[in-house]
């Protein structure tokens, strides 16, 4: 298992490594500005020997003029010394957070490809969590890695080289502790992995868990239930302070295991180096740099030690960045799509089929259908019958698994899907506002449109009255999601966005089914303005809505079970009649 995890994480490595190349000027730089300060560091033991050495056996030739070359000498090294690090604390943490920025970038980019199957499966708090503190860890892990390891490697090796020169059995004797400290580190940090990826998910789940109480706020607060949602909270947080609790007695163990090897490696310089010295074969000179060298080797590997921390962090917020740039895209462009070229706006159905890529579940199965340009197709049934699926399928929003969809003659998989999505507009019952001003929210149809465009858009859909009358008009800020509007007055907006978009194809999804009756007849009006020659489908939840559509299609666990006006299917007397007496509340016989 261990050698498993370490081919994971050396995988992990070579896909980070390119990240690197655009700034592999900077990280040199880094890395010489990290080797001056080592070098600074390992020469202040060396003059301090070389003091201690004439002040013992020649004190008469440490005239004050040596002592100040010694002491301008240091001085420089100090001036180095602080350059370097400013480099290495400032532009080095800018090196790693414009990485941070290109991942960030890359990593949304690539969630605004995936289809709605991934988001289907996949918690938004998770995501958020995943985009944003794993990725500040990876900037850490990103500028430190290569640096800590550098300049531990010249430490360690350097004062090893140093120290041999002054007495190679002592340093032998001091060094044989070193493997000790390497195995040690190893099995706590074997021991931390799963800690660590455990802490990150929990995090997740605990952003999943916020998100999710915070944006039903008025569902908790109607039903009284701040009690039930804080329990939840604190359970999630019980358990990940469980984790992190864990984790730290883990690195409890780190840290005093390291401090017992301190300790054994200044006994080991203080004890045998004094019985060296008795014995002639060091110098008192050369015991005073030992132990500076020795302070300098256990701060490189207490620093290794703490990195270790960092290294599992950055690991853990690397294997999770991959793992949503791994998840599949699978609704694309094929190779040699065209953008698609609407004409007149027919819409054709052949023999398609379509389920869940998750439980296999059969939705759809042979739907045939030819839609006229300029046609009104209204879409009723039972829930679950799969209207909402079949109209998600004619802008891809999945594909179908059988069968094909072609619009104007053009099989909609081999035309480009930003031409395909330009060319339908939504309405949906669930209308989702973006946090900003009402004028903002209806540019969204058509980004960049005038002002005198969105006003035009809003009055077409029976918005503009009421926009004018709130605090700012169209400045007005309307909160997260919308709140600060009422469910007709948003729908309003959504068809003033529709508008905007003017697109030759429409999918009303249930788009009144929720409002009063007052707002629901403002809307209405709205939508029919909309429809008027476009190629609409409309799914209706009130029956009474579609009397004027084209073609009504009823749609059951069977498929299209019924097809006609509302007159002909009314005198068929079967399904539709049965579902618009028992929920127009219009009763026909």
């Amino acid at each position: 298992m261990e050698e498993s995890l370490n081919r994971r994480q050396k995988g992990l490595v070579r896909r980070f490594l390119p990240y690197f190349r655009k700034y592999v000027w900077v990280m040199v730089f880094d890395l010489f500005c990290a080797a001056l300060t080592t070098v600074c560091e390992l020469t202040l033991p060396l003059l301090m020997r070389y003091v201690t050495d004439m002040g013992i056996n020649d004190l008469g030739a440490l005239t004050l003029q040596v002592v100040i070359r010694i002491g301008m000498l240091y001085l420089f090294l100090c001036l180095v010394d602080a350059g370097a690090t400013f480099f290495r604390a400032s532009i080095g943490h800018i090196m790693g957070a414009r990485m941070e920025t290109d991942m960030r970038t890359e990593l949304f980019a690539h969630l605004q490809k995936l289809s709605f199957n991934y988001f289907d499966n996949m918690k938004v708090g998770q995501i958020m969590s995943r985009i944003t503190s794993d990725l500040f860890d990876v900037t850490e892990f990103a500028h430190h890695c290569p640096e800590e390891i550098f300049m531990a490697t010249i430490k360690i090796v350097g004062a090893f080289i140093i120290l041999c020169g002054m007495s190679v059995p002592l340093t032998l004797i001091v060094f044989s502790v070193v493997p000790f400290m390497v195995l040690a580190a190893a099995y706590f940090n074997m021991k931390m992995r799963s800690q660590f990826r455990q802490q990150r998910s929990q995090i997740g789940e605990i952003n999943a868990q916020v998100e999710d109480s915070l944006l039903g706020v008025r569902v908790v607060k109607s039903f009284a239930n701040e009690g039930v949602e804080t329990e939840k909270f604190e359970a999630g947080n019980k358990k990940f302070f469980n984790i992190k609790r864990g984790r730290y007695y883990l690195m409890g163990g780190f840290e005093a295991t390291n401090r017992m090897f301190d300790g054994l490696m200044h006994f080991l310089v203080l004890l045998v180096g004094a019985i060296f010295m008795i014995n002639g074969s060091v110098q008192p000179a050369d015991l005073v740099a030992y132990m500076l060298y020795v302070g300098t080797l256990i701060t490189s590997i207490r620093q290794l030690v703490q990195f270790a921390e960092q290294f599992q962090q950055g690991m853990t917020g690397i294997e999770r960045f991959f793992q949503i740039l791994d998840a599949d895209v699978d609704i694309f462009d094929e190779p040699g799509a065209k953008p698609l070229e609407i004409k007149e706006g027919g819409v054709h159905f052949e023999h398609v089929g379509f389920s869940y890529a998750d439980d296999g579940r059969q939705v759809l199965s042979e739907i045939n259908l030819d839609v006229k340009p300029g046609q009104n197709v209204a879409l009723v049934g039972p829930s679950g019958s799969g209207k909402t699926t079949l109209c998600n399928l004619i802008p891809r929003f999945y594909d179908v698994t059988e069968g094909r969809i072609n619009i104007d003659g053009q099989d909609i998989k081999n035309v480009t899907l930003k031409s395909l999505r330009e060319q339908i507009g939504f309405v949906q019952q669930d209308v989702y506002l973006f946090s900003g001003t009402v004028f903002e929210n209806i540019e969204y149809g058509r980004p960049g449109a005038t002002r005198d465009q969105v006003i035009a858009a809003a009055k077409q859909a029976g918005a503009h009255g009421f926009i004018t009358e709130l605090s700012n008009g169209y400045d007005t800020y309307v909160g997260e999601r919308g709140v600060k509007l009422s469910g007709g007055q948003k729908q309003r907006i959504s068809i003033a966005r529709a508008f905007l978009k003017n697109p030759p194809i429409m999918i009303l999804d249930e788009a009144t089914s929720a409002l009063d009756n007052e707002s629901e007849k403002i809307v209405q009006e709205s939508l029919e303005k909309l429809s008027k020659g476009r190629t609409t489908f409309t799914i209706a939840h009130r029956l009474s809505t579609i009397k004027n559509a084209t073609v009504i299609l009823v749609l059951t666990e069977k498929g299209i079970e019924e097809k006609g006006t509302h007159g002909e299917l009314m005198a068929k007397g079967g399904v539709y009649y049965n579902l618009y007496n028992t929920y127009s509340g219009d009763k026909e016989d």
